[in-house]
């Protein structure tokens, strides 16, 4: 409450100080006053002093100790006591001489004045928090660069005018050179002061590069919010800019755009400070720019036509064919440069279309997946201005593939990548500055790519699947015909040997032909079992006999140990499924059964079998050791994924947050004939 009420006082005082300043401007109007005495009026520093007081007590109000909003304060109350300054020496030497006062406004005016130039580069450098640079070597550069535009307003403080004077190659007229100027002059030679002051002078310009380079160390190193504030000053820095192009006017009209341009940059700061639409700057820095480089435009269409027509139409008919030419051209060079501005600014976020179609015609023109992977990546980076860009996708196998577009550079921003409702990779962004129409486009896009990127992996998958298929068909018809041929054949001719000597043997030597029977009956008691391990390998006997659950049941009782509790749940619905999706879950859950005997170290393992959505829904669940984040799938694991692909289902293996691991496998029915 007491800092409010000196902001309001600070306030109450610097209207007060205007009001003086330009009734005793209105009083001094029309006296002739000599260029040399260096006296003007002084509303034009009274107005810049209110462009920045009152953003600076508004800043108070919401943020008394920022000190920010104490720079905007304070500097603009010495801008308002510098134009009451000017006001009254003039009145008090040409209007009312021998005025109280005469002497301290001239002299805080000509020498103390010189302390508002330490206000840009001090605001610049505690610009947006407050605070000078936290890096060591930027705080120390800060402080000298303070110190050298300082330099000269404590110079002129105590120069003496004789000094001051020489140094510029001026004299004084009678009646300022009566006033007394020296109240802290230091009696020093000349050859002293006219380095001292030359060194001040070109040390005012030199320390201005400093706090622009903070500024530029600053925004390489912000966050999406910081980027945004800095880009408000950029903003106030482009304004001021355009609007102190030093046009032919009269020349009140310059103190006027003065006073615009600190009045813009003070508010600047205002909105910068309290993040008060602070996203807006993206689109009006793009209009800026496009509206600065047209009115600039338009001038040179006026110089150059008045240049060129001018001695030969006459002044009239040159201003009328320039007005021709600036409507003619305004409206479509207005709408291409607003355009380019934006684009060059913010991307081609603004226009979705076109940032929907670059990416649609760069994914036609590649069919790898790691090279869709760089398209999309660089469209986002193109679209919304990234800095860096790293798109990481897990492939149907299990692999992870990775892209990188441009050099991660300050705080980064990372996002899941989602396809079907289930994640399937990340996205890493840095530089983002995303508002909620961007970021709805963004994920408009990823979800694209992530489609479409998908959709020619599983067609890859798709391809080497069904090569993978013919192989493997090719390969379980040599391995029948070889265990056939190997192993059924020689054992069958065997036993056909031993029934022929049986035979021949009957009549003579009975007892020596049941010897060879008994021994063609064993023989045929493991052709049997040969037999039944090849029916077993094509389609274990037990999905027939049984059904799906039970057979599965079945297998997870070789399981069971003492150890090891293995139970099976399961619905109504599973009755009748497809040969192919029974075989797939039988053989899932025995792959998995087997890993969580060989690795996991459980205790307990549930399956849970389900008809929902058209899939067979199969999960393995351990209370096991889990999996590491660092560990590669294995060949079961493989297996298991490349038996769901077979039938265009899939699979995932996670940690629950209860531990163990979880082995989910959906198998459509509709593509295995049902």
């Amino acid at each position: 409450m007491r800092n409010n009420g000196l902001a309001w006082w600070l306030a109450a005082a610097g209207a007060a100080v205007a009001v003086v300043t330009v009734a005793v401007d209105v009083r001094t109007a029309g006296v002739a006053i000599p260029a040399a005495s260096g006296l003007e009026p002084g509303w034009p520093s009274a107005l810049c002093g209110l462009a920045q007081l009152v953003p600076g007590v508004l800043l108070l109000r919401k943020l008394p100790r920022h000190p920010v909003a104490w720079v905007l304060a304070v500097f603009g109350s010495l801008w308002l006591l510098d134009g009451l300054a000017v006001s009254w020496a003039a009145y008090g030497v040409y209007v009312s001489p021998g005025l109280p006062g005469a002497s301290a406004g001239y002299w805080y005016y000509s020498r103390f004045g010189a302390s508002l130039t330490l206000g840009l580069p001090l605001l610049i450098l505690l610009f947006p928090d407050g605070r000078l640079p936290a890096r060591p070597v930027w705080r120390r550069l800060s402080v000298v660069s303070l110190a050298l535009t300082g330099l000269m307003w404590g110079l002129l403080i105590v120069a003496p005018v004789a000094v001051m004077e020489r140094f510029h190659s001026v004299v004084l007229p009678p009646e300022i050179a009566r006033l007394d100027l020296d109240p802290f002059s230091l009696a020093l030679p000349y050859t002293v002061w006219e380095p001292a002051l030359r060194i001040a002078y070109g040390a005012v310009l030199v320390s201005l590069v400093v706090p622009c380079a903070v500024t530029v160390h600053r925004y390489r190193a912000a966050d999406a919010e910081r980027r945004a504030q800095i880009k408000w000053l950029m903003w106030a820095a482009l304004i001021d800019l355009v609007v102190l192009l030093p046009f032919r006017v009269p020349p009140s009209i310059p103190a006027v755009l003065l006073g615009l341009a600190v009045a813009l940059t003070s508010a600047a700061v205002v909105v910068a400070v309290t993040k008060y639409r602070l996203y807006d700057i993206d689109r009006l820095l793009s209009v800026t720019v496009a509206y600065g480089v047209l009115a600039a435009l338009v001038v040179l269409v006026d110089v150059a036509v008045f240049a060129l027509a001018g001695s030969v139409l006459g002044e009239r008919d040159s201003a009328l064919a320039a007005l021709a030419i600036v409507a003619v051209v305004y409206a479509p060079l207005r709408t291409w440069l607003s355009r380019t501005a934006r684009r060059l600014v913010r991307g081609s976020r603004d226009d979705p279309y076109a940032a929907v179609s670059t990416l649609a015609a760069r994914l036609e023109l590649v069919t790898d997946p790691d090279e869709q992977l760089v398209a999309v990546a660089t469209t986002l980076a193109e679209a919304f201005r990234l800095s860096y860009v790293r798109v990481e996708i897990e492939r149907p196998g299990g692999a992870r593939s990775v892209v990188e577009h441009g050099a991660p550079r300050g705080p980064s921003v990372s996002l899941p990548v989602a396809y079907r409702g289930e994640a399937v990779g990340r996205l890493t962004l840095c530089g983002a500055d995303l508002t909620e129409r961007d970021q709805r486009l963004l994920g408009d896009l990823v979800r694209q790519a992530a489609a479409a990127v998908r959709a020619v992996e599983l067609s890859t998958s798709l391809r080497r699947i069904r090569a993978e298929l013919v192989l493997a068909r090719e390969e379980e018809r040599r391995r029948i015909r070889r265990d056939l041929h190997d192993g059924l054949g020689p054992s069958l001719g065997a036993v056909a040997l031993r029934i022929e000597a049986a035979r021949n043997l009957a009549g003579g030597a009975p007892e020596q032909a049941e010897r060879i029977l008994e021994q063609a009956v064993s023989e045929i008691g493991g052709v049997l079992a040969d037999v039944r391990r090849l029916v077993h390998d094509l389609r274990p006997p037990a999905l027939d006999e049984l059904g799906v659950r039970r057979a599965i049941e079945q297998q997870a009782g070789r399981f069971r140990t003492a150890g090891l509790d293995v139970r099976v749940t399961g619905d109504d619905t599973l009755n009748g499924l497809p040969a192919a999706v029974e075989v797939a879950a039988y053989r899932i859950v025995s792959e998995a059964l087997a890993n969580v005997v060989k690795h996991a170290g459980a205790a307990r393992c549930d399956i849970r079998l389900g008809v929902r959505d058209g899939r067979l829904e199969v999960a393995v669940r351990d209370d096991g050791a889990g999996i590491g984040p660092d560990v590669a799938a294995g060949v079961g694991m493989l297996s298991i994924r490349e038996r769901a692909a077979e039938l265009g289902g899939d699979c995932q293996v996670s940690c629950p947050p209860g531990g163990g691991t979880l082995v989910t496998a959906r198998l459509p029915l509709e593509a295995a004939g049902v």
